[in-house]
């Protein structure tokens, strides 16, 4: 096939006509381009119609298609392909920047022709919270092998931390618990925990993958889960999962609902005495335990990583982390919970507290941190001045907030019923939180009448956002993924947020934007049906050969 037959096709979601006109000179004199035409909606059924006649008509051999979309689907121009036998080269635009190279650029190179593709029939899913195991479940379900990798001891993420969802109020482990005991009853499902991938080759359809699980010194296949050997041991730390605000053993599970339900010792700060060995009849503690490096083949990947929580020391202004009674929302989630270490309790110094301000969008909306919403603070915040009103009836409780977004099905509703329970809301971010005797004072502005205030306090939650893992940046490297302007994972166009410019690889939740768990479910399942998908093919690669 000559270069000269080649001919450029703009749609006008690409460029505007008056766009073409002032390009289309100058894409004429590229060395191979025979002509510049364009048309409206070619990937419609009218103008497929058009695109096919013109490429009769003209007897055009081959076609670059400049459009605006950075995906398409597979079978989008199959008709014109099946009708012309041309199949149309895909230019994905923004704007006319870089044009005429990227024209060039595609002219110079030989399309690769359409081969049945060995694909591997399993997923590898990266990241074991509600994102991750809710993709993990719909992929199995569907008959496919999956791997489910997650870095801590047991799957569940932060949504095993909370106490209650919003706006209905349910109970978080209510909902997640069963779908974390499904995960390694469903034979399609190989759950590897305390694990990270280390490496990834190949492409997509064919990845190798090397993950390594980290010694967790007890032998998962002995373990029983019957807790004597964090009985007997002397060491305590202070709890992760508890936010740091109870403590643990040496020897350990996260939670009580923690799947697997296997412990793990901390050999760095054990002070190996030797009891837990000599108290665990089962024989599962070993101290010589190693690392294993398992070795994947996959077709797909999906990231469902998850997020951080904002650090509330880079606003030192609130005083957190110098005033024991300024606490995070997550914090607060783990005091309320009855399975927290106060028993669901709501203690400061030993006493329910009476005056209580909640502080909205802590790094979020903020140029000097993060740009971006979180969108759940809003939310998460109503429901934990809900939760206080229910445990501690006559506290005087404040929110202070820049905007009330309440975007989600009932969220509207919940927000006003909150503000119904004698929640008082005052607009504007304080401007610093300092002590008083025995008492916080937060002061700030409110934008609403212009007028200063300073409230009185003996317990503040500040409502901090979500952010990119740290560990986003490596985890892209290995993928060969880019993150956006936030560290976010990016997707390959705001309307395919589930697809990655690299084939084959999903994203799932919050490592993709922030996101509440509605969302991040319905994400995570649409991350598995397309994962399905992709899988399918090696079905019809078997049949194929068979035909």
């Amino acid at each position: 096939m000559s270069e000269e037959e080649t001919v450029v096709y703009s749609c006008y979601c690409a460029l505007s006509e008056d766009e073409i006109k002032e390009v289309g000179g100058e894409l004429k004199e590229v060395d191979g381009v025979k002509d510049v035409l364009d048309g409206y909606d070619l990937c419609s059924a009218s103008g497929q119609e058009d695109l096919i006649k013109e490429i009769k008509e003209k007897g055009i051999k081959r076609l670059l298609l400049l459009c605006s979309a950075s995906k398409l689907p597979d079978l989008t121009f199959d008709r014109v392909l099946r009708e012309t036998g041309v199949d149309p080269i895909i230019i994905p635009l923004k704007g006319k920047e870089d044009l005429v190279e990227r024209v060039k650029e595609a002219i110079s190179s030989t399309p690769s022709p359409k081969t049945t593709r060995k694909v591997v029939p399993a997923a590898l899913v990266i990241g074991g919270g509600i994102a991750g195991i809710q993709a993990s479940l719909d992929i199995a379900d569907a008959g496919f092998k999956v791997y489910l990798v997650e870095r801590e001891p047991s799957i569940g993420g932060h949504m095993a931390q909370l106490d209650k969802t919003f706006p209905t109020l349910d109970c978080s482990a209510c909902i997640l618990t069963p779908k974390m005991v499904d995960v390694p009853r469903n034979e399609n499902i190989e759950l590897i925990t305390y694990a990270e991938v280390t490496k990834v080759e190949g492409e997509a359809g064919d990845f190798h993958v090397t993950v390594v699980k980290k010694p967790r010194y007890v032998d998962e296949n002995k373990c029983t889960g019957c807790g004597v050997c964090a009985e007997v041991c002397p060491v305590y730390f202070k709890s992760e999962f508890n936010m740091e605000l109870g403590v643990r053993k040496a020897a350990f599970v996260p939670f009580p609902q923690a799947v697997p339900l296997k412990y793990t010792l901390s050999r760095d700060a054990c002070m190996r005495c030797g009891l837990c060995k000599i108290a665990c009849e089962a024989g599962a503690i070993d101290y010589d335990q190693k690392e294993t490096v398992y070795e994947l083949n996959v077709g797909c990947i999906v990231v469902a990583t998850g997020y951080d929580q904002f650090d509330a020391r880079l606003k030192p202004e609130y005083g957190y982390g110098k005033y024991d009674n300024v606490i995070t929302g997550l914090e607060f989630e783990r005091m309320v919970s009855p399975s927290g270490p106060t028993g669901g309790k709501v203690l400061i110094n030993g006493k329910p507290p009476t005056k209580v301000v909640f502080i909205q969008c802590v790094g979020s909306r903020d140029k000097n941190h993060n740009p971006y919403c979180s969108r759940v603070c809003c939310m998460y915040a109503a429901k934990q001045a809900h939760l206080i009103r229910e445990k501690v009836h006559d506290a005087e409780i404040t929110i202070c907030y820049m905007d009330v977004r309440a975007f989600g099905k009932g969220y509207e509703e919940f927000y006003e019923r909150v503000q119904r329970e004698r929640v008082l809301y005052v607009r504007g971010n304080p401007s610093e939180i300092y002590k008083r005797g025995d008492m916080l004072v937060v002061r700030g502005e409110d934008t609403l009448t212009g007028e200063a205030y300073e409230r009185e306090a003996d317990l503040v939650v500040l409502a901090t956002g979500i952010t990119p893992r740290a560990d986003s940046k490596a985890v892209a490297e290995l993928l060969g993924l880019d993150l956006d302007e936030n560290g976010f994972f990016r997707e390959i166009d705001p309307q395919h947020a589930i697809d990655t410019p690299r084939e084959g690889v999903f994203l799932a939740g919050c490592c993709q934007s922030p996101k509440d768990i509605p969302d991040t479910v319905a994400q995570a399942s649409g991350a598995a049906a397309k994962a399905a998908i992709f899988l399918s093919r090696s079905k019809k690669a078997e049949e194929e050969v068979l035909a």
